[in-house]
């Protein structure tokens, strides 16, 4: 009668979204200055003036019809070309509008990337703590996903890990960085070591391993740390792309896809991205948000509040006796739960009304994910409930 797999799918949602429609639920019943909500990546932070401006002067300039039409499948040429030119530019490297394909956001980049790469058999490697839906998209892509933990010590790669999970039947590996939900930057050396470690693979095997890079947290960084560009070092690697975190438009779900030749000098992977776009519905980006990428290349909203928030706490933290490790990007802590059980340690933060999100589904148990990428305010009132949380296991 219907698809009992996308039935399960439905009938448990992420536990992302559960615990913030629970803490939509308790904000109701208590009031929203009594609940500190740490669940959702949904950036607080308001959009750098660039966006509201450039949306308005589209809407006053642009003819309607182009403005609210459908653009291409693959996405507006101008557009794209608009993103080549700022990467060449910013890396140093030389793509062109072909090269890329526009989406709704990393969750269709994906979606639509997988697809396009899965045949009968194939696995992709998921190198723990990763996003949870990254396992969803694989295996609706017919892709058996192989987790791959990262070294517990400072979350960089594991190579023996990495060497005992390979076979023959590995087609990709995602890597995210900086990570949700870690925040870590995985370091030059890390990644230099992965491509290396994938060029001897793929000799070994006599077929292209894809490297997937996942960036939508590419310029969420703090300091003088860089990412590394990845296509610079390796030359099968696929980046997906949004716009959501670095402009805050989460809800607004714009990206690209870039397929390099350097991974497809025959076009033939950038046409089964096209396909695989078809096949699940992801042509044609939202149009006006297509047009405002252009204005916004290299902008970002005010980091300094995030590095705000997580300086405070991180500093709670460590009074308070709680295990960190401290990010160097993105919008996430990793802490570690003062019990085995991350789930549990979860259902007693919410005595505190304090809505944490434990890691199991994110491939790494012993944790929860901290998301601060919300109002300041929020944090410092929230940090005599953390202390609280901490007394109740002894830790201060």
């Amino acid at each position: 009668m219907f698809s009992k797999e996308m039935y399960a799918l439905g009938a448990q949602p992420s536990v992302i979204r559960e615990i913030f429609e629970y803490g939509k639920q308790r904000k109701a019943q208590i009031g929203a200055e009594n609940v500190f909500d740490f669940s959702l990546g949904n950036p607080s932070v308001p959009a750098p003036p660039v966006v509201n401006e450039t949306i308005k002067k589209l809407c006053d300039t642009m003819e309607p019809t182009m403005l609210h039409g459908y653009t291409s499948a693959i996405g507006d040429q101008g557009v794209r070309q608009a993103i080549a030119d700022y990467l060449n530019r910013t890396h140093g490297t030389a793509f062109s509008a072909a090269e890329f394909y526009m989406t709704a956001g990393a969750a269709a980049s994906l979606s639509i990337t997988f697809k396009a790469l899965s045949e009968q058999g194939d696995k992709i490697v998921l190198l723990a703590p990763f996003f949870p839906e990254y396992s969803v998209f694989a295996k609706s892509a017919g892709m058996e996903p192989v987790v791959v933990k990262c070294r517990e010590s400072d979350l960089q790669f594991d190579f023996d890990a990495l060497e005992e999970a390979f076979d023959e039947n590995v087609k990709a590996i995602v890597v995210n960085s900086p990570n949700n939900p870690s925040g870590v930057v995985l370091s030059k050396e890390s990644l230099l070591k992965l491509c290396a470690f994938l060029e001897q693979k793929q000799a070994q095997y006599g077929h292209p391993i894809f490297l997937i890079s996942d960036e939508p947290y590419r310029e969420l960084v703090y300091g003088d740390i860089q990412v590394p560009f990845l296509t610079k070092y390796y030359g099968h690697t696929i980046v997906c792309y949004s716009f959501s975190k670095s402009l805050s438009l989460p809800g607004d779900r714009i990206g690209y896809i870039l397929v390099p030749k350097a991974a497809d000098p025959t076009g033939e992977i950038y046409k089964a991205v096209c396909g695989a776009g078809r096949a699940l519905g992801y042509v044609c980006a939202p149009s006006l948000f297509q047009f405002l990428v252009p204005a916004c290349l290299g902008q970002t909203s005010d980091i300094s509040i995030y590095q705000r928030n997580r300086d405070l706490l991180m500093e709670a933290f460590n009074e308070d006796g709680f295990s960190v490790a401290k990010p160097d990007g993105a919008f996430y802590l990793f802490l570690r739960s003062p019990e085995p059980d991350a789930a549990a340690f979860c259902e007693k933060a919410k005595q505190f009304e304090l809505l944490l999100v434990p890691s199991d589904s994110f491939g790494f148990p012993g944790y929860v994910r901290i998301s601060y990428c919300v109002a300041t305010e929020m944090i410092e009132r929230s940090l005599p409930a953390f202390r609280a949380l901490a007394q109740s296991y002894g830790l201060c």
